[in-house]
């Protein structure tokens, strides 16, 4: 199972990046316009087993800074281009380049941050016994719009359940979705609040 997803993971990505090249350019250039340099949002998140390695997205948030040199909320530096690059899914496209390199698969649980690792309970800790995943069944169920203990829940009933029918169609599931923006944002939040620790 292991090998041949792996092998799916490699022709589906490298093919979609041949593909979808014109879309990556454009996008590119509409990021560069409307936000600045860098173009890509880099970022260290747990991989396989809580690995570290880097993810890489184009940015959908402005540099803005108060007058102490902090970060503004994410709320303030968001702009309209963002949100569509969000609400379309454009910007997870060079996780593409992720899925190549063996950092992510494309289905598996979405990489979190790293500071979440010590907070999951033993079960919440198993969505890392496999690669994290560009989209996942968590994502195809509810993505942004449901807690973060029935995320990790849908997570971990993948984990268990993993086979490549179960990717394909979680793929379609995803296609589907990124046309309705279905579960995009929690509520009127423009990103899911953070994880703080399981309640049990």
């Amino acid at each position: 199972m292991k090998s041949l997803k792996r092998l799916f993971d490699i022709t589906v990505a490298t093919t979609a990046l041949v593909v979808l090249s014109p879309v990556y350019a454009i996008t590119a250039y509409k990021v560069k316009k409307n936000l600045g340099s860098p173009v890509l949002f880099k970022q260290t998140r747990p991989g396989l087993h809580g690995e570290p390695f880097e993810m890489i997205k184009f940015r959908t948030m402005l540099d803005a800074y108060d007058k102490d040199g902090n970060p503004l909320p994410n709320e303030q530096r968001h702009t309209r281009f963002g949100n569509l690059l969000r609400s379309t899914s454009l910007d997870e496209l060079p996780e593409l380049w992720n899925v190549i390199k063996g950092g992510m698969s494309l289905v598996g649980p979405r990489p979190l941050l790293m500071d979440y690792l010590p907070l999951y309970n033993e079960e919440q800790a198993c969505r890392h016994n496999v690669r994290p995943g560009v989209t996942g069944w968590a994502q195809v169920n509810g993505r942004n719009a449901i807690s973060w203990e029935e995320k990790f829940e849908l997570d971990t009933w993948y984990v268990d359940n993993q086979s490549l029918l179960l990717d394909l169609k979680i793929i379609f599931m995803t296609l589907k979705k990124v046309v309705v923006k279905e579960g995009v944002n929690a509520n009127d939040n423009v990103t899911m609040t953070r994880f703080t620790g399981s309640t049990e």
